[in-house]
Parts: structure tokens; C-alpha cells; sequence
């Protein structure tokens, strides 16, 4: 881990969240781990940073302060062949799942576990052949889960499928292993406004259930998720990165608490537009208290959401200390513990920022009063102690 001032400084205060609620094997609160995490705050899609060299599978997870992945990656496994008609999970295996969450918080007690639950598309074995709850066009033939996938597409809207459904996500969080679930591929429709009424009904209040918004603002479904996945597929034009502004802050104040905001960009040119990375971050600081990711692009013969670790992320800021407010020169700033952040968007121009006392760039290591930010970027700067 590259993190362990992050995770050491946080312990006192999970220990506290600890000792106010009967102890289990799922650990401190979401809200507790959230509140004590560090920031930035990077999240993981489903697939692992892959420049870190042959580190343990569990500590590169542990790297991120929240993962979303099926369930199977945690070492569950439903207990029905095909496991698209399953309800639960085989005890062992739930077991071994418990193992794997207690593994992960003690690499990184902030971190959220979430299982994605497939309602929209999944593999032809995921159900019988001739199973009606396969999607299918006027012909009568299951229709493919996109163009260049070999998944095929689920019946979302037969009641009977969105009640498995419910109950699917609510064997997920019963089983402990999961702080919530995610939902692919949203958008706001009859079916999904029903689906995720009844999602939330099934597992309750209290867990979380996150959707893929892209960079969409959805508020019919607002009151009944508390985070979007927003898997930003463009972001070429200044208005791409406005839109993204956009959604981000209005989903900071008006989604389910404790709200959930995980922003991702992809490269342009490769892993080393390092410029978009840092402009990804810093959007995601100055907008919203939430998660950041630069991956791969999804067109990509490889898997998706593949990325790197980049040292900017292991830069400490603590908490912030008030919201992000734009300033005359174009940048959105956001005042830290331990420094300020400074997001400069697409089509602004590069910008000198200035401090009455020097500053160490996260981006470029000089410590000094002045530094220049270009566009699209951002950059931390970080001061030697908390305000």
C-alpha cells in the first residue's frame, strides 16, 4: 500500500464509530468511512490498477476507497445452476466472502463494497435458453446487450424479473459482504423507476444503491439512490466538462444520503494524459466529496475500466473545509486540511495561482508561491500543516 498515513491517521475515529453501534462482521458504518477517509478518494469499476506491479489482488483493491464488482469476485456464489435463478448465496461461500471484507477493511478500514446486480444484460449462461426473462425484439429473437458485447439482454420489464431482482441485490447486503449495490447501464424509464422502488424496498434504507448515470442528470430516481457511477464517455469539448460539472454538484446536493458521487474520465491519447487525469481529480474535489477515476476507454479490445496508480493520488489533503467556489480567473477552488485544490476546465487558459506562503505542487513536487495551471487540469496544493 502507498497509503498508510492515510489509513493510520484514520484508525481513532473508526475505532470510535466502532464502539458506538453493536459490533458485526461488516464493520464500521458507511457513514463512519466515509466521514474518516482521506481525500482524493479513488474508486475502482469493476477491473484493477495494473501499474503496480505483482502486489496481492486484495491490497490492490485496497488501494481504492470503494469498489463495486459482482459478487463472484468476493468469493460468493449463488446457490441455484443457472445462477441467474438464484435468490441466495451457498453459506460457504458467504463465509468466505466475510473473509475477504474483513481482509479488505483491515488493508483499508474506509473502504465501501459494493456488488454490481445485473438486471439489463448478462452472459447466455446466466439463464436458461428458452427462459422468457430473455429480451426479445419483435421477431422473437433475444436481443444482443450492445454491439461489440456477447452479453444479451434481460427483461426488465416483467414485473416477476424486477421482483428477482429485489430479491437478488437483498441477498447481496443480507449476506454482509456488501455495503450496497450498483446498477448498470440507468437511465430513467417506467420499468427502472419500478425496479429500483423495489430494490430499495427489499434491502432497506440503509444500503446503498448506486446507478450509471454517465454524465446525465437523473432526478426522477434521485430520491431512492444515494450514488451515481458517472462514467463519463465524453470528454473532448468544454461543454463535455461542464456537463460533467454539472451533474457532480447537483448530485452532491440533491441524491439519497450519504450521497455517493464516483467520477471517471477516460484517456484521449493513453494512460499518460496525465493532464486529464489530474483535471478528473480535481473536478471531482471541487464539485463534490467523492470518488475519482482516469481509466481506460471502453472501445478498448481490453477489459474495461483498467487503469494506473498515479502518486497524485496519494497526496494527503484530509477533509475538506468548505465548498469549491469559482474565482475571477476561471479555476474552481476548494480549501483542505492540508492544502487547496485547484480545478482548471477545458477552454479557461493556463492561470498562475498564488500563495502567501509556498506551496508543494502534487503535480510537479516544487514547492514555491506561484504555480502555473494549464487546461484542462488541476493540481494540490499542499501546505506543510492543517489549516
Amino acid at each position: 500500500m502507498n497509503r498508510p498515513i492515510r489509513i493510520a491517521a484514520t484508525c481513532a475515529l473508526l475505532a470510535a464509530a466502532c464502539s458506538c453501534r453493536a459490533p458485526g462482521p461488516t464493520g464500521p458504518s458507511v457513514d463512519a468511512r466515509m466521514a474518516a477517509r482521506d481525500f482524493p478518494s479513488v474508486f475502482q469499476a469493476w477491473n484493477r490498477a495494473e501499474n503496480v506491479g505483482p502486489e496481492d489482488k486484495w491490497t490492490n483493491v485496497a488501494r481504492h476507497d470503494l469498489i463495486w464488482h459482482a459478487p463472484g469476485f468476493f468469493g460468493l456464489r449463488w446457490d441455484k445452476h443457472p445462477a441467474g435463478l438464484a435468490e441466495g448465496f451457498t453459506p460457504k461461500s458467504i463465509r468466505n466472502g466475510l473473509a475477504i471484507r474483513k481482509k479488505l477493511l483491515g488493508l483499508n478500514p474506509n473502504l465501501i463494497v459494493i456488488a454490481e446486480i445485473r438486471y439489463r444484460d448478462a452472459g447466455k449462461r446466466f439463464l436458461p435458453a428458452g427462459h422468457p426473462w430473455w429480451r426479445r425484439d419483435k421477431a422473437g429473437q433475444i436481443v444482443k446487450g450492445w454491439a461489440e458485447g456477447r452479453f444479451l439482454q434481460l427483461d426488465f420489464s416483467s414485473p416477476a424479473f424486477r421482483r428477482h431482482v429485489a430479491a437478488r441485490a437483498s441477498a447481496a447486503v443480507r449476506s454482509g459482504v456488501f455495503d450496497g449495490v450498483l446498477l448498470d447501464w440507468w437511465s430513467e424509464d417506467w420499468d427502472r423507476l419500478q425496479l429500483v422502488k423495489a430494490i430499495r424496498r427489499a434491502i432497506g434504507p440503509r444500503a446503498l444503491i448506486l446507478v450509471n448515470t454517465n454524465q446525465r442528470i437523473e432526478d426522477v430516481t434521485a430520491p431512492y439512490v444515494n450514488g451515481w457511477f458517472m462514467e463519463c464517455t465524453q470528454s473532448r469539448t468544454a461543454k463535455d466538462w461542464r456537463r460533467i460539472e454539472r451533474a457532480a454538484r447537483w448530485a452532491q446536493t440533491h441524491l439519497r444520503r450519504p450521497r455517493v458521487v464516483c467520477v471517471e474520465t477516460w484517456s484521449h491519447t493513453s494512460r499518460k494524459d496525465l493532464h486529464l487525469m489530474r483535471a478528473t481529480t480535481a473536478l471531482a474535489l471541487t464539485h463534490c466529496d467523492g470518488y475519482c477515476l482516469f481509466g481506460d476507454p471502453n472501445p478498448l479490445p481490453t477489459p474495461d475500466h483498467l487503469h494506473d496508480w498515479y502518486p497524485f493520488w496519494d497526496a494527503r489533503l484530509g477533509r475538506p473545509l468548505g465548498q469549491g467556489a469559482r474565482n475571477k480567473d476561471g479555476t474552481v477552488r476548494r480549501e483542505f486540511d492540508y492544502g487547496t485544490v485547484v480545478y482548471n476546465p477545458m477552454g479557461n487558459g493556463p492561470v498562475t495561482v498564488t500563495f502567501p506562503e509556498p506551496r508543494t505542487s502534487a503535480a510537479s513536487g516544487k514547492t514555491t508561491t506561484a504555480h502555473l495551471v494549464n487546461c484542462p487540469d488541476g493540481d494540490l496544493f499542499l501546505r506543510s500543516s492543517p489549516r
